[in-house]
């Protein structure tokens, strides 16, 4: 059985011990490819997911500045930001988007900075990553205003609950479930499931983050995505092998992945 990790980052310092170690895990484990989500409070450590994408065959990236950091962007940025997103190695913009629950950047900071990043994107014709945290009505209003669905894109870790799982599958948007489906108090996200259709559902790790169920607690990393997986599937109604294959391909065709 193959999987894809969509979204994780096996670029960050916490990797940086062990990165050799922690990918031939998840190869030996069955995921055959790697989306690296380049993000942090500066350019340099942006360029991190690029750098090991150039490194590793069947590593890719996507850059964009997290929602959290909404507010450090600096005009000169953007220039950087498109010169990285047009590197041949990154397959989408990303992560933008919107987090209402901690705000660590001011609202209207946050929809400027997911404004441009949907721009940006849709002038390379690449997939838009998207943060969404308690902020899918703004969500939607940016992603129709400006047009999104043109390029497409993913609503990774998606934490709403089936209404707004059917409002972005109506639009063509992949959802993406993490980790979180296998926690207890995950009713509404695993209801979500069923209202994507098969051919629009990703499965993540955001690791380090969230790990799921067994291993919750422990650092996250993309060999324990099969967990999230069997989740999925329970959810969907579908075999594992079955949901295994859906994601996989889809993840091929979203970020154009060799």
């Amino acid at each position: 059985m193959k999987l894809v990790d969509s979204h994780g980052h096996v670029d960050g310092e916490g990797f940086d011990e062990d990165r050799g170690e922690v990918l031939a895990r998840a190869r030996a484990a069955g995921v055959e490819r790697f989306v690296t989500v380049g993000t942090g409070e500066n350019l340099a450590k942006i360029r991190r997911a690029v750098e090991l994408a150039e490194k590793e065959p069947d590593v890719f990236a996507t850059v964009g500045v997290h929602p959290h950091d909404a507010a450090r962007i600096e005009p000169s940025w953007w220039a950087e930001l498109e010169a990285m997103a047009r590197h041949p190695r990154v397959v989408g913009v990303g992560e933008t988007g919107l987090d209402y629950y901690y705000d660590h950047s001011p609202r209207d900071a946050q929809k400027a900075a997911f404004r441009e990043h949907v721009r940006l994107a849709r002038r390379l014709g690449k997939p838009v990553v998207c943060h969404v945290r308690d902020a899918h009505t703004d969500t939607l209003e940016i992603l129709d205003s400006e047009g999104a669905a043109n390029v497409g894109g993913v609503i990774h870790c998606f934490t709403g609950g089936p209404d707004d799982a059917r409002a972005y599958a109506a639009r063509g948007f992949y959802v993406s479930f993490s980790g979180i489906i296998t926690f207890k108090t995950a009713e509404a996200i695993r209801a979500a499931v069923a209202e994507v259709p098969l051919d629009r559902v990703l499965i993540e790790t955001d690791c380090p983050f969230l790990a799921p169920v067994p291993m919750r607690g422990k650092r996250n990393e993309p060999a324990f995505i099969v967990h999230t997986a069997e989740a999925v599937a329970r959810a969907a109604g579908v075999p594992l092998e079955t949901l295994a294959e859906a994601t996989v391909a889809n993840s091929f065709r979203l970020f154009r992945l060799t």
